[in-house]
């Protein structure tokens, strides 16, 4: 089918996946504090679009393989694997331990197939899409983190090794990044951030265990978390600095690590027992909602205008 006669939704770009790690980890955030249906309502919209691009995914790969193959060398084919660990996570929080052990599965599968390929195929200034390769890395330490309570220590010696696999690979990320995207890019130069956020919430996964009662852990987690923070207060100057107001599909890889940095402070501050980082969790958690819907208003207004997404 061409692309231009087909619906906006069966030609769905890869990065498309960001929209499901944005939704996914606002439904764990609004979960966290509290408005449980309007957190539901958020998983039943992540965990549609999922199956949407799970079956996009699945069409790609039989009907266009050339097309597949050189989709699959690029990050934005990671947001599969991290979609995935999110919805994960969001299932685990249901009580759906299987459901969630599965999404592990899938996930890892997948990780193994794309990072290799995605790995041999970076260059250097790049944009932030880069750290992906950390982000999926450690949405599989944040999942076998969060299943390890139920389902033994081996998951959390697995979230251990993948959550300090998931630091290398952000230096890799960092020292390919493009520096220049801090103030021009479209979107996705907030993943430098949010990568550091979603190691920060393995790490308080990881505590949150009991396996490690050591303080090495710890202080390894609050400092990724600073970090993180850090990117946070750059990355917002450069906003205000420089508006980019316009719609663009990359903008969900910025509603992404705005909610992964309100989690990541809400995980931390129960797990490492910091009591200011609650409220400033519920803010950030705030601000990454008005972010979602109006990304999500410019998604609906350039779909119904009949432009590709």
């Amino acid at each position: 089918m061409d692309d231009r006669a087909a619906p906006w939704w069966a030609v769905l770009p890869p990065v498309a996946g960001a929209a499901v790690m944005a939704t996914g980890i606002l439904s764990v955030g609004l979960h966290l504090v509290g408005p449980d249906v309007v957190s539901l309502v958020a998983f039943g919209l992540a965990g549609a679009l999922w199956i949407l691009l799970a079956g996009d995914f699945a069409a790609l790969s039989l009907g266009r393989r050339r097309d597949w193959e050189a989709w699959a060398d690029t990050p934005p084919a990671l947001t599969a694997v991290a979609a995935t660990t999110i919805l994960g996570v969001r299932c685990s929080l249901l009580g759906w331990g299987p459901v969630a052990l599965v999404l592990l599965v899938i996930a890892a599968v997948a990780w193994v197939a794309l990072l290799p390929a995605v790995l041999r195929h970076l260059g250097h200034r790049m944009p932030g899409g880069a750290f992906l390769i950390c982000v999926a890395t450690e949405g599989l330490a944040v999942l076998s983190a969060t299943l390890a309570p139920r389902y033994g220590r081996p998951l959390a010696w697995a979230g251990l090794v993948l959550l300090v696999l998931g630091l290398v690979l952000y230096v890799d990320a960092l020292v390919r990044f493009d520096f220049r995207q801090v103030v021009a890019g479209a979107g996705d130069q907030w993943v430098a951030g949010g990568a550091l956020a979603i190691s920060a919430l393995g790490g308080a996964k990881l505590l949150a265990t009991g396996v490690w009662t050591g303080e090495v852990l710890r202080t390894g987690t609050l400092v990724v978390l600073g970090l993180s923070l850090l990117w946070y207060a750059v990355l917002l100057v450069a906003e205000v600095a420089r508006p980019r107001p316009a719609y663009d599909m990359l903008r969900w890889a910025t509603v992404f690590p705005l909610g992964m940095t309100a989690v990541a402070c809400l995980s931390v501050s129960d797990a490492a027992g910091i009591g200011w980082l609650d409220p400033l969790g519920r803010v950030l958690l705030g601000i990454a909602a008005a972010a979602w819907l109006l990304t999500a208003y410019g998604l609906v207004r350039q779909a119904s205008s009949g432009r590709p997404v």
